[in-house]
């Protein structure tokens, strides 16, 4: 059984849960120590049980709570060389830092970890795609456009976490100064509902069950926006099983389950 659960998702913070062959992961700790802990118990899981905590890049909203989940918890951390560099000032215990490679398959207690390269503005940017069995849940966020590596996870899983950031309109003639809307649109930012939606349209299998959309800007977009525009997705008559659903800032999602 594969569930995900995903604790926060937004500019101000993003973690996501992933429960796979009785072991617990955690992709990203961009809150606090207390508030991952208080939302895993939300879900009724334990953080005692969580194996591994995966760093996707170095943006603070990625690695806030890091340092004092792996001494409080002793939770051994992986991330790549070129990512770690940028945060490592902030991680006391090096002894749990695992370092890895983009592109580069590892294992833990049978289960599958795929470390992908994206484009992001930052060092070395990864996502993950965790399988266990014949069940595949990936966490894909902070992507500037789907590139093949992006394509090929989507195709790939029965749960994912997509992101969702901005409605175009939204953004164009919204209140952010230029540089900034052209860092945001721009193939190292974020991508939007639209592109979202075409995304899971054009790439997903039809073993696709659920898509979280997460990180929602809280200016250039709204729930009710990214929810209406996914719908593009279901234009595809072998993705009538799947459902979407919204993530949150303040909560944790319910956990999905395979």
């Amino acid at each position: 059984m594969v569930e995900v659960s995903v604790l926060a998702s937004g500019s101000s913070g993003n973690s996501f849960f992933v429960k796979a062959n009785g072991s617990s992961f955690l992709v990203d700790a961009g809150i606090s120590c207390k508030q991952v802990v208080e939302r895993i118990s939300a879900i009724g899981r334990d953080i005692r049980d969580v194996k591994a905590l995966f760093i996707t890049h170095a943006h603070i909203d990625h690695v806030r709570g890091a340092d004092v989940l792996m001494r409080k918890f002793n939770i051994p951390l992986y991330v790549t060389e070129q990512t770690f560099e940028q945060f490592s000032h902030l991680i006391k215990q090096k002894d749990s830092v695992n370092l890895i490679k983009r592109d580069k398959l590892f294992n833990i207690r049978d289960v599958e970890i795929s470390p992908f390269s994206k484009s992001h503005d930052c060092a070395d940017p990864v996502s993950y795609a965790i399988t266990y069995g014949e069940k595949t849940a990936s966490v894909i966020t902070d992507i500037g456009y789907a590139c093949k590596n992006v394509k090929k996870a989507v195709a790939g899983s029965d749960i994912l976490c997509l992101e969702s950031n901005y409605d175009i309109d939204m953004l164009q003639n919204g209140p952010y100064p230029y540089f900034l809307k052209k860092r945001i649109a721009s193939d190292s930012g974020h991508i939007s509902n639209y592109d979202a939606a075409l995304l899971v349209m054009e790439h997903a299998s039809p073993k696709l069950r659920h898509v979280f959309l997460s990180h929602l800007s809280l200016n250039n977009n709204t729930p009710e926006l990214a929810m209406q525009t996914f719908k593009i997705a279901k234009e595809r008559k072998d993705l009538k099983n799947m459902t979407y659903s919204l993530t949150y800032r303040d909560r944790p999602t319910e956990l999905f389950s395979l």
